[in-house]
């Protein structure tokens, strides 16, 4: 048990749950709220921007944390999410909704990449996999909470307080992080720290050129940004590798597995994507309301808290693999039975296959998280590239989710006005994404544990 840690573990589950919630609960409410500010265009930008201003944020929370200590960390990103929450609540247009997603974003970057970092400087070892754990469920509760939060406001015509409950959640947040954290410090930063910012100006752009791709109607053009988006995200692996600063560890450029670790990372947390237009299709070809197209996108979590909750007991060191393995299998495997089955005016009995679908999905996601931030951790080349190396598990993460909403608005583009090919295209499109990442976790290089993890 976490014992003396409940204090420090409950401010660091509820800000993950925060964020969570916030990623997904637009994705329930944004049909409601296109029908009543237009944007429909945009859609997918709803995601993306959040997320990339989330990617950005999350590179200081090394100094964040180092200028104000634990306390004034969360407060700082708890009030900047409140904030972007009270934008997006009195938003009159698409443009207004954005620059609150945008300052959403700010906070919550901070917010997620507070966690790891404090796990991996506050907990011991032994509690790690246990720590993770819980950032893994808040994840998993907040695909939960954030469709039904989103689908219940928008069924009464109020998606607006959505946001305002995130708002209020976020001012409840701070009065925890008062009255339970501890203000810890972490080290000055220094000269040695300097901001990646090339690195981060590539990934950005990177991520952004998928964004744009996803709403131009031009084939030749889309396709021409996507090989621009890939080439910038080239141009961040040689920047990052040979750069003074650094986004991931230098290690990661090295013979140790720890590349391979933060490519299954950022593969998985693609995967998460499926979600997005999860009640969009729901409602569009299963003719749901609101709040019943918001639980079908919440199947997803419930297979990612129950095989979550199934594999944080196991010994990270020693089952990281096969888990690991089985998990990108169930993620390929839950695209492919939702892409196999939907249809036009689907029944009620398709619908229950694309829950099914979803949570297969999930499963994928919640057995391998834990295992792969663990592992992460462990396989830094020394204890001084530790917190650097936990850190990059939130920014990876950041950076693939974005990208990873962007490409679920380039498939499903490419499908539309036909609603069918566009729900095939997505799901299809994340399959061969999830192929992918089983490649990476059956082959021999996941199972080679250099650096600490052998000091351990």
């Amino acid at each position: 048990m976490l014992g003396r840690y409940v204090g420090t573990a409950a401010v660091i589950a509820g800000g993950v749950l925060l964020y969570a919630t916030n990623v997904f609960v637009t994705t329930a409410l944004l049909p409601t709220a296109i029908g009543d500010i237009g944007g429909e265009s945009f859609y997918a930008w709803t995601s993306t921007v959040f997320l990339v201003a989330s990617v950005v944020s999350s590179m200081l929370v090394a100094r964040v944390f180092a200028a104000f200590g634990a306390r004034g960390a969360y407060l700082i990103a708890f009030g900047v999410f409140g904030a972007g929450s009270v934008v997006c609540a009195f938003a009159p247009t698409m443009g207004v909704l954005l620059a609150g997603r945008l300052l959403q974003g700010a906070g919550g970057g901070v917010l997620a990449g507070l966690a790891y970092t404090v796990i991996n400087a506050v907990l011991p070892q032994q509690l790690w996999t246990r720590g993770t754990s819980l950032v893994s469920a808040m994840w998993g509760v907040g695909t939960f909470v954030g469709p039904t939060i989103g689908g219940l406001f928008a069924q009464i015509g109020q998606w607006r307080w959505a946001f305002g409950a995130l708002a209020i959640m976020a001012a409840a947040e701070s009065v925890l992080v008062v009255l339970v954290l501890p203000n810890a410090r972490a080290r000055a930063a220094t000269a040695r720290d300097r901001f990646p910012l090339w690195p981060l100006v590539m990934m950005t752009a990177a991520a952004l050129l998928v964004s744009v791709a996803s709403v131009v109607d031009q084939l030749t053009l889309t396709i021409g940004l996507m090989v621009i988006a890939v080439l910038a995200m080239v141009g961040f692996v040689l920047v990052d590798r040979r750069g003074p600063a650094r986004v991931l560890p230098s290690s990661t450029y090295s013979a140790s597995r720890l590349k391979w670790i933060y490519l299954l990372i950022g593969f998985v947390a693609v995967a998460a994507a499926t979600e997005t237009f999860a009640p969009f299709f729901g409602q569009e070809l299963g003719g749901l309301s609101d709040l019943a197209a918001g639980f079908l996108g919440a199947a997803l979590a419930v297979g990612w808290t129950v095989a979550q909750i199934a594999s944080a007991e196991a010994d990270s060191t020693t089952s990281m693999v096969p888990i690991v393995r089985v998990g990108t299998l169930l993620i390929v495997a839950g695209a492919v039975v939702v892409g196999c089955s939907v249809a036009a005016q689907a029944g009620m009995g398709r619908v229950v296959i694309w829950g099914i679908g979803l949570a297969i999905i999930g499963m994928g996601i919640g057995s391998t998280w834990p295992h792969l931030a663990v592992a992460t951790m462990r396989s830094a080349a020394d204890s001084g590239e530790g917190a650097q190396a936990s850190a990059a598990i939130n920014t990876v993460q950041l950076i693939a989710e974005a990208v990873g909403a962007a490409i679920a608005g380039v498939l499903v583009n490419a499908g539309l006005p036909d609603e069918v090919a566009a729900a095939r295209w997505l799901f299809f499109g994340f399959a061969i994404l999830g192929v992918v990442a089983v490649g990476i976790a059956w082959s021999s290089a996941v199972t080679v544990r250099p650096g600490r993890e052998d000091a351990r």
